[in-house]
């Protein structure tokens, strides 16, 4: 079947299933003379990528809608029934955004129509919640209906295996299998949520389970002796940019002893459209500018932002200026990884058989620090599952005992209770940290140019490009063969010696279409088409003996990468 005769095919189905509402198929029709919009909704279905299921809102195979989200279910409904599970059981979450409360119960719904049950969280939670709560509750599986830090018009649809973690491509292949077996929307079960409820089909959480998060997190604090002490001249200033971790944050803050927080109260109530930022994500400065006017106004030691379904954490220190600085997810990870690793052993409780885990394209950094301290680091691929799912093997085979997992790209877990990023106890690890410092007289911006001079000046940079639609995705893929099978041989004048192509495997891990090219001087740089958007990320990462040195061999690799990619 070519393309256009599948969109057309896909399209005129739904124009005539019975199963789809009026609604809908009035959305439809009025988009019936223009073939672009057609084809855009209807030329494939949503995929699983790094993310799950992520897309545009609205109606068509290839955008998130109740029929979507409920062909999905029915197909996850499938699978773990399929695992022959006695009292089978799936949990559910979902943020601020448009339509996540609708299609978390459509989810439940449709589990409950197939002898599932489902634990619904009666209001929005964060991410790393609902994967703490699945291993809580022995759960088969956990849904959470987030797009991260996506523009407002996108939603998504998480999908969490048994262990609290992401489903990895072997697993999410089986689930995929299952939801393409669905041909149409009249087989998908459902019961009424009245039906659901008085079968014992759909129960809604409470917060027994909030309070067991907390305390599980708070339980990874290093010294909250030092925070007490210090807790009455410590401001932090958070924004929760709308979303999830508005609560969860300020409860685990007050839990170990931080007594002056204030919340950025233009961003603390949820809000879909995000009318505050261009983006919520604390990735970016812009999404900090009401939060840093705050922190000059108040004389703030550390702002700390997180993204709307509270998995990634971003934060703000000073430099000696005085003016505040955005760390980077590499600082912020290399940081953590000091502070943690030094307090354990200072403690006396640094595990003879601990484990850093981090992803292909996160900073060697924090590895050269974890070594400094005896314990190795592992690499993973690009998404947090990856390093979930060595969390569990570790569970299973006592090789490692995991203390801290991160990725470039603002996520962090230290502790087994869940298997997902986690932006609260980043927020409350990275605020312990400048308290703890700070108690030594210094700022964190400070300690970090001292990691420099004692590892080396690691420095990073993330660009992309973003090529809309099918025309876009298949641009991307043809940029990525070209790097592939005509690589450069040297980079201003430094000769590149290694190409790993992922997609052939590399160390075992799982084929993945990503290029990383390595040079003689021990930089590197990497191309990654993103698995939930029409974008390919460039990362860029180097190390020089002074700051200058190293800024300048970063730019002379960017400027070679994307005037290739560019011209």
């Amino acid at each position: 079947m070519t393309t256009m005769t599948r969109v057309q095919t896909e399209y005129q189905l739904w124009l005539e299933d019975p199963a789809v509402d009026a609604e809908t198929k009035k959305e439809l029709q009025a988009i019936r003379d223009d073939e672009k919009e057609i084809e855009d909704r209807f030329y494939k279905d949503l995929e699983f990528g790094t993310g799950g299921l992520r897309g545009v809102i609205g109606a068509g195979t290839n955008r998130i809608n109740v029929y979507t989200v409920g062909r999905a279910s029915q197909g996850l409904a499938q699978y773990v029934n399929g695992t022959g599970a006695a009292s089978p059981s799936i949990v559910l979450a979902y943020d601020s955004r448009h339509m996540s409360p609708e299609f978390a119960l459509e989810a439940a719904l449709v589990f409950a129509g197939n002898g599932i049950k489902a634990y619904l969280f009666q209001t929005l939670h964060a991410t790393p919640q609902l994967s703490f709560a699945v291993r809580y509750l022995g759960a088969n599986a956990g849904v959470v209906v987030t797009a991260s830090h996506n523009p407002p018009e996108y939603n998504g649809y998480k999908v969490y295996g048994a262990d609290g973690g992401q489903l990895v491509p072997q697993y999410a292949e089986q689930v995929i299998a299952e939801v393409q077996s669905i041909d149409s929307f009249s087989k998908v079960k459902k019961l009424s949520q009245q039906e659901a409820e008085a079968q014992g089909l759909l129960a809604w959480l409470g917060e027994d389970v909030d309070q067991a998060y907390i305390e599980a997190v708070t339980a990874i604090s290093q010294n909250p002796e030092v925070i007490k002490e210090i807790s009455d001249d410590f401001r932090i200033i958070f924004t929760p940019l709308h979303g999830a971790g508005n609560v969860p944050v300020r409860e685990v803050l007050k839990a170990v002893g931080f007594g002056q927080v204030r919340v950025v109260a233009e961003q603390e109530q949820p809000d879909a459209q995000f009318s505050t930022v261009k983006s919520p994500n604390p990735e970016e400065r812009e999404a900090f500018t009401l939060a840093i006017a705050q922190a000059k106004e108040w004389n703030a030691d550390i702002i700390i932002g997180t993204d709307p379904d509270a998995d990634r954490m971003g934060a703000v220190v000073k430099d000696p200026n005085g003016e505040y600085v955005v760390l980077s997810g590499n600082q912020s990870g290399a940081i953590m990884v000091n502070y943690l690793l030094s307090s354990l052993k200072e403690r006396g409780t640094l595990p003879t058989n601990g484990v850093v885990v981090k992803t292909i394209v996160t900073s060697e950094m924090g590895a050269v620090i974890a070594n400094h301290y005896g314990i190795p680091t592992l690499n993973t691929l690009t998404g947090f599952k990856y390093i979930g799912e060595k969390m569990s093997q570790f569970e299973q085979n006592g090789e490692h005992i995991f203390v801290f997992g991160y990725e470039e790209s603002y996520g962090y877990l230290a502790g087994d209770y869940a298997r997902d990023k986690d932006a609260v106890i980043a927020a409350m690890l990275i605020a312990e940290a400048a308290a703890y410092y700070k108690k030594q007289g210094k700022t964190l911006y400070e300690v970090l140019q001292e990691l420099y001079e004692s590892f080396g000046y690691f420095l990073e940079k993330l660009e992309s490009r973003t090529l809309k639609g099918k025309d876009g995705v298949e641009q991307i893929g043809r940029m990525v063969d070209a790097w592939r099978t005509n690589p450069p041989t040297e980079i201003g004048g430094t000769r590149v010696t290694a190409l790993e192509d992922y997609a052939k495997g590399v160390d075992g891990l799982p084929i993945e279409n990503v290029l990383k090219f390595k040079l003689e001087d021990g930089s590197w740089f990497c191309l990654r088409p993103s698995g939930t958007e029409p974008k390919i990320k460039f990362y860029f990462a180097v190390k020089g003996s002074t700051g200058p040195a190293a800024a300048e061999q970063l730019d002379g690799i960017i400027q070679y990468v994307l005037s290739r990619v560019d011209g």
